[in-house]
């Protein structure tokens, strides 16, 4: 654990030192966010954070490869995360592009897919996913691809579609992360097995990344995450669940704390996280699509109607309504990880409790905390 704990906090400080001349680098190129109709944001912010945590990211994954632990795990482990990075500076690269010159959206689904055939080329993929019994349900590797790209660009696509508030895509991602981190870690001691697994690895230092940045990012960012950054993480984070299939046998990652193989949940997770995690993103998403078809017009108009302008004019400010949807975040996802894991009155318990927070936090506090109105 204690040379997790450094790879976080080696991709949280070279991110945030990093962010200082990614911001440089934006004000010279023009990569400026310009302030439109449905922003929230009053005035310009620079773009181009993707390159910062990109360099967070490969400089953890560097000095973990110099630690006594990891450096002498099993080679899948450092080469599965090695494909992982490099696909992700290639969306990455996409992503500054877009900063600079606004790509069409058929070129920027094209560089996605290009990274999620990277991955799939050099064996970054779903291969199997064990059952409840202990038997193992293979995937061929056309199935194992198409879902790859599928779930890579879903999640890609979602992680870019919520980046609408100043620190809210950072923070649900790192949140993810930090959940899919624990349940690898857990599910490895549960089983007695090797702690060092590329997800918990790419984890670790993708929590430390969007941490890193959250410093120059929370209300009011001093710079944006763009594409370059929103494509990134949702790339690393997406692969990092990949990764879980293929490194534990079929009786480890199906079995929870309670030894029981009933459960379906440990091993759909790989599957299920990524998804569950962009719930909330994929909610609004349909619901505008709806929205925007019923009012006769594309699909793809932008309005000020989703989920966080909602917050917003139901009286939340706007640190407040990040907060907020990093609490809808966690509960989804810890709640996802723990009833993967444990079973008992103690965790529907604490699931209850969890939900009864955030229904009281998104509800409850813009009753108790309205803005003040300024004095005429």
């Amino acid at each position: 654990m204690r040379e997790y704990l450094l790879v976080f906090l080696v991709a949280a400080t070279v991110t945030s030192l990093l962010t200082v001349v990614a911001r440089e680098i934006a004000l010279r190129t023009g990569a400026v966010a310009r302030v439109r109709d449905r922003d929230v944001h009053a005035e310009p912010v620079p773009y181009l954070g993707g390159l910062a945590m990109l360099g967070g990211l490969v400089a953890a994954y560097l000095v973990a490869r110099e630690l006594p632990f990891l450096s002498l795990s099993g080679p899948f482990v450092f080469h599965d995360a090695g494909i992982v990075l490099i696909a992700g500076a290639m969306i990455c690269a996409v992503g500054v592009l877009d900063d600079l010159f606004e790509l069409d959206a058929l070129t920027k689904l094209g560089g996605q897919m290009l990274a999620a055939a990277f991955l799939i080329a050099f064996g970054v993929q779903y291969i199997l996913f064990p059952l409840p019994d202990g038997e193992q349900l293979s995937l061929d590797n056309a199935q194992g691809a198409l879902l790859t790209g599928f779930i890579v660009v879903a999640t890609v696509n979602a992680v870019n579609f919520v980046d609408g508030l100043d620190g809210l895509a950072a923070g649900v991602v790192g949140i993810g992360a930090i959940a899919f981190f624990l349940f690898c870690y857990e599910l490895t001691r549960l089983n007695d097995a090797s702690r060092a697994t590329t997800p918990a690895l790419l984890t670790a230092a993708l929590a430390g990344a969007c941490v890193g940045f959250l410093v120059h990012n929370f209300h009011p960012a001093r710079l944006f995450m763009g594409d370059s950054g929103s494509m990134l993480i949702g790339l690393v984070l997406s692969a990092s669940a990949i990764t879980l299939t293929g490194q534990f046998p079929g009786p480890e990652i199906s079995q929870g704390a309670s030894g029981s193989r009933s459960s379906l949940l440990p091993t759909l997770l790989p599957l299920l996280l990524p998804v569950s995690l962009l719930l909330v993103p994929i909610a609004d998403l349909v619901l505008a699509v709806v929205r925007r078809t019923r009012a006769g017009r594309s699909p793809f108009a932008p309005d000020k109607q989703h989920l966080h302008h909602r917050l917003l004019e139901i009286g939340h400010t706007q640190r407040r309504a990040v907060f907020i949807m990093w609490l809808w975040a966690g509960l989804v996802a810890f709640g996802t990880v723990l009833a993967s894991l444990y079973t008992g009155p103690a965790l529907w318990g604490t699931l209850a409790s969890m939900t009864a927070v955030t229904l009281v936090a998104t509800f409850a506090l813009p009753m108790l905390h309205r803005p003040r109105k300024p004095v005429a």
